[in-house]
């Protein structure tokens, strides 16, 4: 069974850092970027309205453009198609009232993104492989 990956990152570094650790990893079968809130939800929630192509999980930024991260997680969480789908805030903000935010608004977990690049990778494989192998979820579909 294919696995996608939606990855919604506006940092071309970041989303760089993010593709190489996942491909080396090979655990995903495909990944999908939105370089901002709106094509994310565009994504998610008109181009896959019956539910059956949504990813198995999405990497959220809180800081994007044109509608940020907290947005999107609250209206992926009242629509009935995605309110189940996993949501994992990747965030370089350190400030509580994100963090609190992030859980009040519905994701699954929150992390703070590394600043070097081997533990960003590292990162990503871990939450990769989490969600994606070891994570037992709803049939949200």
């Amino acid at each position: 069974m294919a696995q996608q990956i939606l990855l919604v990152e506006d940092n071309p570094d970041d989303e760089m850092l993010a593709l190489r650790a996942l491909r080396k990893s090979a655990i995903a079968d495909d990944l999908v970027v939105a370089r901002d809130g709106v094509e994310a939800l565009d994504y998610l929630l008109e181009q896959n309205k019956s539910g059956a192509d949504l990813p198995a999980l999405v990497l959220l930024d809180i800081n994007l453009p044109r509608l940020n991260g907290l947005e999107v997680l609250k209206r992926l969480r009242e629509n009935a198609v995605t309110h189940l789908l996993p949501v994992v805030m990747l965030s370089s903000s350190r400030e509580e009232r994100d963090i609190s935010s992030s859980y009040d608004y519905g994701c699954n977990s929150y992390i703070r993104k590394p600043v070097d690049f081997r533990q960003f990778s590292d990162m990503i494989v871990q939450v990769e492989r989490y969600w994606l192998r070891l994570n037992e979820a709803p049939n949200a579909r």
